[in-house]
């Protein structure tokens, strides 16, 4: 294919992770190398926002030592955004603006970094660009605590999010357990439609300091049922009990158990769940007469870099580097997925799937690793997720804590 020479532009959507800036340093430090056919490179503010705006930075004037120091810091440092494109046939407004901007920077590569939406914005761009006649070529790169995302299997950002869950747990047991007084403890961790973040309680199980009950969106949730699980736990240790649920679980006609707290929807007409933990730990108390407490992890489960698996950060990385190479090689419309290798020992490597296929997508648990009856998982999770957490991967201490990256963030002009 002919060399397609113009800006890269890469922006970060949705919920952010704490790898989701190792990827971008992947795609900064890889395009950089390319200035034969890559002339610049931006970063947008706020994603697929900042290019509609016209706000994005000269990722050519950042120190490398700053993006080097991305790799293990939390959060995303170009800001990110929930923002979903109408189709073109619906309002070609944003698509207009998009190629506008394009054009006036002569930008030829964007990728976008992110989840099922953000796979959605990369197909629906890539779609018109091409219609228009402007060639431009498109790449998402992964990312999403969730782990839902298809065709990949896994996403960056659930090594690390996993690992924080089940450490969290395993240090919860400890402390809840400590007095000679019941207590049930309900732990609500993030995950809509699809388990897998909540699922990595099981990891905690497999060490033996595991939550006596799990409940995931993947099989209805039966409040009744619920309960008297909850007691039979309590009769048998001295009215103690720890309850792993999802924020996702859903009654059997599909309601969101959380939707009893929820008041508003987020962009992308989602229900803004929270609060089931607590829901439930005051029905527990209410009904059963025990003390409870309530911990729900929120951004917490995500943004706790001091708790990165080297797996993750690295695997982050190698995604933002694998979709410049794989642009500047003249491949559009990919998303990059990780690929695990059959054997016993854990090797995975980045590949690429059509974006169109993991575009609004989900993956959920398989049914059979999941045991009835908020029983837990089974040793095929584990065998699934025990890689994915492994090695130590964290920011450098000055002063005694970590020193995050500082990017100068110059706006392009």
């Amino acid at each position: 294919m002919e060399t397609l020479k113009g800006a890269l532009i890469f922006g970060q959507s949705g919920g952010p992770s704490s790898v989701i800036n190792s990827s971008a340093a992947g795609v900064f430090i890889e395009a950089l190398k390319h200035k034969d056919v890559i002339t610049n490179v931006y970063g947008a503010a706020h994603g697929i926002k900042g290019i509609l705006d016209e706000q994005f930075y000269d990722i050519g004037a950042e120190d490398i030592k700053e993006l080097e120091l991305l790799k293990n810091t939390p959060s995303s440092a170009l800001g990110s955004v929930r923002y979903k494109l109408k189709g073109a046939d619906v309002d070609e407004t944003d698509y207009k603006r998009l190629l506008e901007v394009f054009k006036k920077y002569n930008i030829r590569y964007f990728l976008y970094n992110g989840g099922n939406d953000s796979m959605d914005t990369c197909n629906k761009v890539s779609k018109y660009m091409q219609q228009s006649g402007y060639e431009c070529r498109v790449m998402g790169v992964p990312k999403t605590i969730d782990n839902d995302l298809f065709g990949t299997d896994h996403c960056p950002g659930y090594g690390s999010a996993a690992k924080y869950v089940a450490t969290s747990i395993m240090e919860l047991k400890l402390d809840s357990t400590v007095y000679n007084t019941g207590m049930v403890c309900v732990v609500e961790v993030m995950g809509r439609n699809a388990g897998w973040l909540t699922a990595a309680a099981q990891l905690a199980s497999y060490k033996g300091l595991g939550a006596d009950l799990i409940y995931l969106p993947e099989t209805p949730f039966d409040i009744d049922e619920f309960l008297q699980s909850v007691k039979d736990v309590c009769a048998k240790n001295d009215n103690k009990c720890m309850v792993v649920v999802s924020e996702g679980i859903k009654t059997k006609d599909g309601t969101y158990v959380g939707e009893f707290t929820a008041s508003k929807t987020d962009l992308f007409g989602h229900a803004q769940l929270g609060g089931v933990g607590a829901m439930l730990a005051n029905l527990v108390k209410e009904k059963l007469g025990v003390k409870t407490r309530a911990i729900e992890f929120s951004l917490l489960q995500r943004c706790a870099a001091h708790l990165a698996s080297k797996v993750d950060v690295e695997e982050a990385f190698a995604c933002g580097a694998k979709a410049v190479e794989a642009a500047v090689s003249g491949v559009t419309d990919k998303m990059v997925c990780l690929v695990r290798k059959p054997g016993k020992d854990y090797v995975c490597t980045p590949e690429l799937m059509d974006v169109a296929l993991a575009a609004n997508t989900e993956k959920k648990i398989p049914e059979s690793w999941i045991l009835p009856a908020g029983k837990g998982l089974t040793q095929d999770y584990v065998d699934y997720a025990l890689p994915l957490i492994q090695g130590d991967c964290k920011a450098p201490l000055e002063d005694g804590l970590p020193r995050f990256a500082h990017l100068k963030k110059v706006l392009v002009k």
